[in-house]
């Protein structure tokens, strides 16, 4: 009996977890169904499946392109972030030489910085750079965000690997290089998998320095493009193609998480059991 009500109630608490967690997402989905007055009427299914919300966001807008720009900035941002991030990894955890401390506490203390306080700055080093308007810049922009904790989560996880591993390498010849490629990369998998997906979202969903770096419509990511989405009051607003946006461009996130979920899970216990 105690079990049935502790299975009961751990299903119950779940169950809460998930409604909270998936109705924002389901309700803009529903209303992406809706268009003129239906929006203002609060239902949680759809009466109907209209397109029309969707159809207008990719023909009256370069969405579209929008949404290419996203995806290549968050490709480009992940992967040069994971390389980075595994290089300094290996030199912080594996490599001594005086100062590795500090210089592992200052990456942490960038990320303490909010976005708004290093704006000015990243605007003036994209404007001399001559990456004002350009998607280089916005790369550029991201790395100051995703770097600071794909740095700090490596060099953790890469502290945990066994040294035998490096010194088995470097006792057949190995460079310092081969040993990161060869020995350390493919047993960081699981870590630089959750990894990578965190910098893809910050990177996707980022809209400050996005908003702030861009100005024509070809350089814009999509956070930018809904936002500038026109209207007037809040009445006024289009709610539906909002919501349509919305859903797109969550779309992504969610299939990257279902093609990597066992990657993700594995990567999140690693280390949670020793022996």
């Amino acid at each position: 009996m105690k079990r049935l009500l502790a299975r009961s109630a751990f299903a119950l608490i779940i169950s809460g977890i998930l409604i909270v967690a998936l109705f924002p997402f389901y309700y803009a989905l529903v209303s992406s169904f809706r268009t003129g007055t239906e929006l203002f009427i609060p239902r949680l299914w759809p009466e109907r499946f209209d397109l029309t919300n969707y159809a207008q966001i990719f023909t009256q807008q370069a969405f579209g392109l929008n949404i290419l720009n996203s995806m290549l900035v968050a490709i480009v941002v992940v992967a040069v972030s994971l390389f980075l991030g595994m290089t300094a990894a290996y030199a912080l955890a594996r490599m001594r030489f005086r100062g590795r401390g500090p210089v592992l506490f200052l990456i942490l203390a960038v990320s303490m910085f909010p976005q708004i306080a290093v704006l000015s700055g990243m605007f003036e080093l994209v404007r001399a750079l001559g990456l004002y308007d350009r998607l280089p810049g916005l790369m550029l922009a991201n790395l100051v965000l995703t770097l600071p904790f794909t740095v700090w989560i490596l060099t953790t996880f890469m502290r945990e690997l066994p040294k035998e591993l490096e010194e088995a390498a470097i006792a057949d010849g190995a460079t310092p290089w081969q040993t990161a490629r060869l020995v350390f990369l493919p047993l960081m998998l699981p870590a630089m998998v959750p990894t990578g997906l965190l910098a893809f979202i910050l990177a996707w969903n980022e809209f400050l320095f996005a908003f702030t770096l861009t100005l024509s419509s070809e350089s814009r990511t999509v956070p930018v493009a809904i936002a500038l989405l026109s209207g007037g009051s809040r009445q006024e607003l289009p709610w539906g193609p909002i919501m349509a946006a919305s859903v797109v461009v969550t779309l992504p996130l969610i299939v990257l998480v279902l093609i990597f979920q066992r990657k993700i899970v594995a990567g999140l216990t690693a280390g949670a059991v020793k022996g």
